[in-house]
């Protein structure tokens, strides 16, 4: 698909009348293709806890409707379209037979039972699915020295913590749909964290985050992009960007400010609409705009900071975690801007055309989806 998208961008450059249709339509391919949910590292993520009491606590946290339609496509129960939490919890509950097959927590050579505790809650906002919790406790077999885990109702990577009841760094391990963890030491020091495999695993982390799944952050850089093509204009913003962001997101970590995502989800969603209408009225860049590029990196830095708690940065790595997740949300932004030069700004910047046609039909696409989705946020 992308082959055949670049080569139209490439055939309407040749053609100018249809350089902003082809702008338009990735935008839209975009738009289409992404989710709408922001700041969205992975639908699932799992932790377990051994305590010193000899009993195990795990959680698992993913999208309830997802969950519940592979249960009942793979018991072949017709599924139902209400995503109504309570509808959802129910037909989870009555689904426990068949999740208990694809979840194995194994001590030794023994696959335990646990009790299991189903709850569901709303999403975060009208965009969001209904999450579910699931939470497995139990003893620890007697003699245990080791523990795996594996859990197949995901098709996906997802992240799983295990910790003991020292308060150690934690051992986190990415794993691939059914894949079974390394086994985990009970009642011992944590491993040390490798400092390489940090690096590349939250500057990755970093990068997808943008691209591909961050589509809001990504209309936001576009916007950004759109005002002028020069560098200089796009330096300014995306220094004042990025800097603001940072200083958020390290403080957020660390606890110093905490921010509600009903508040901070909305608020993004409004900077986006506020650079693309801007984008109508302007074409060159002005103080104030640097200023409040600024202002709505700190809100955006603030929605980094949501999806990087999820992980459990490792303590004794915690900074070089959050650089290196800085590190490639910033790769993730040159590369959407180096895109947009790439398949629009090179050949069509210098036109007499190039605004009229390109950044007016574009920013306008961009702002009407912001207000949609500042609509849609908004904890009403």
């Amino acid at each position: 698909m992308l082959a055949t998208l670049f080569g139209f961008i490439r055939s309407a450059a040749r053609r100018p009348r249809l350089v902003g249709r082809a702008l338009c339509a990735v935008v839209a391919l975009l738009l289409c293709g992404g989710s709408v949910r922001a700041h969205e590292i992975g639908t699932t993520r799992v932790s377990v806890l051994f305590q010193k009491d000899g009993t195990y606590h795990a959680e698992i946290v993913t999208d309830a409707a997802a969950l519940v339609e592979k249960i009942e496509a793979s018991t072949g129960v017709a599924s139902s379209a209400d995503t109504d939490p309570a509808a959802l919890q129910s037909r989870l509950t009555r689904s426990d037979e068949a999740f208990r097959q694809r979840v194995h927590l194994v001590f030794g050579a023994s696959d335990v039972r646990p009790v299991i505790a189903y709850s569901i809650a709303p999403g975060i906002d009208a965009l969001s699915a209904p999450v579910a919790t699931i939470r497995l406790t139990g003893p620890i077999p007697p003699d245990a020295r080791h523990v795996t885990w594996s859990y197949a109702w995901t098709f996906a990577s997802y992240a799983i913590t295990l910790r003991n009841a020292t308060p150690e760094n934690p051992a986190t391990e990415w794993l691939e749909g059914d894949q079974t963890s390394a086994p985990f030491t009970l009642m011992a020091p944590a491993p040390r964290v490798d400092r390489l495999a940090t690096t590349w695993r939250y500057l990755t982390l970093g990068f997808t985050h943008i691209v591909p799944k961050g589509l809001d952050h990504v209309l936001f850089v576009l916007g950004i992009y759109l005002l002028n093509g020069r560098a200089r204009a796009i330096l300014w913003q995306v220094s004042a960007f990025t800097a603001a962001h940072s200083i958020t997101l390290g403080l957020s970590l660390y606890g110093v400010v905490a921010v509600s995502p009903k508040i901070v989800e909305p608020l993004i969603a409004l900077s986006i609409a506020y650079v693309a209408i801007e984008n109508l009225f302007l074409s060159d860049l002005k103080s104030w705009r640097v200023a409040l590029v600024f202002a709505f990196g700190l809100l955006h830095g603030l929605g980094f900071a949501g999806a990087l708690k999820e992980l459990g940065l490792p303590r004794s790595e915690f900074v070089t975690a959050l650089l290196t997740f800085n590190l490639g949300v910033e790769a993730g932004q040159l590369a959407v801007i180096g895109t947009a030069f790439v398949c629009v700004g090179w050949h069509c910047a210098h036109r007499a055309w190039y605004r009229r046609r390109i950044v007016v039909p574009a920013s306008m696409l961009i702002a009407c989806t912001a207000v949609y989705w500042t609509i849609q946020r908004l904890p009403l």
